[in-house]
């Protein structure tokens, strides 16, 4: 097992999952706390890397397409602070850090686990229910409906309907933007039937946001809420690209069975390498961890 512990947080490999916990520091955005603890199955990963600085460095895990709803539902505009995907790492721990990239590099080579896109999501999101206060308003969900109430900052004419309820089944899609410069962000419901170009302010399936210290925590609503629709690569294309968790798992196999495909995968390892498909520095890593698991 693999592991790396900071005041940013804590990252542990087993070998077919990756465990990343929050710190506790004062430092640690409020968004990755809330969110809490998160599995990532090996087959959602698409890569890892390491980022070193004089002082302090970063290690990175790059998810597949369509692995995480959160991922998807904020369209990669979460900011460094509350990326749980990063970690800042102390510049003498930049040795236990390429262990760890090394290990998970490898996992990902020996189970020949894809880069490319999944057509289910790997990761669950966010529990329900939740509810998240921030900008001009409330937003709840229980896993079946939205609930949207709003406070004494918003705009009249949108307050004057009331709160509003809408129905899981009348989703068609959610999106979070983050305040940015002048302009500022929010958390918008698509309805079914309803497509609208009403800025936010205005919009009674919107929470306008104001880049306020609580804003970040409305991409979990919009994650917990797109966990729940239907993906997006089976709405968009009949045929599913592929997502290799959804296949079926092959019978259990003997010691020798097993034994016998390890050495198979070893000379599979030895062909890629002459033909110059794998670096010598990737053969190394591969074949070290075939050795270590016969």
């Amino acid at each position: 097992m693999a592991e790396i512990i900071q005041k940013d947080g804590t990252w542990a490999f087993d070998g077919d999952a990756l465990r990343l916990t929050p710190g506790r520091d004062k430092n640690v955005s409020l968004l990755r706390k809330e969110l809490g603890e998160l599995v990532v199955p090996l087959g959602a990963l698409a890569g890892i890397s390491l980022e070193q600085g004089k002082k302090a460095g970063r290690l990175r895990l790059r998810l597949r397409d369509g692995a995480d709803p959160l991922l998807h539902a904020t369209g990669g505009r979460l900011t460094e602070p509350h990326d749980p995907y990063q970690l800042i790492v102390e510049s003498d721990r930049y040795g236990v850090a390429e262990y760890f990239v090394d290990e998970v590099r490898s996992a990902l080579l020996l189970d020949q686990v894809p880069a490319g896109p999944v057509d289910a999501y790997l990761l669950p999101g966010p529990s329900v229910p939740l509810s998240v206060s921030a900008g001009d308003g409330t937003a709840g969900f229980d896993g079946e409906r939205i609930r949207l109430e709003w406070n004494w900052k918003t705009e009249d004419a949108k307050a004057a309907a009331g709160a509003r309820t809408l129905a899981l089944a009348d989703i068609t899609g959610v999106e979070w933007h983050p305040a940015a410069g002048l302009e500022n962000g929010h958390l918008r419901f698509t309805v079914r039937h309803a497509p609208t170009k009403t800025p936010p302010k205005y919009d009674p399936n919107a929470v306008e946001l104001w880049g306020f210290k609580k804003d970040p925590l409305m991409a979990l609503v919009a994650a917990a809420v797109q966990a729940r629709l239907p993906h997006p690569a089976r709405s968009a294309d009949d045929d599913p690209v592929d997502a290799r968790p959804a296949l079926p798992s092959a019978p259990a196999a003997s010691a020798e069975d097993d034994h016998d495909a390890l050495l198979r995968r070893l000379r599979e390892l030895g062909d890629l390498h002459r033909s110059g498909v794998l670096t010598d520095e990737e053969f190394a890593l591969a074949k070290q961890a075939v050795l270590k698991r016969m």
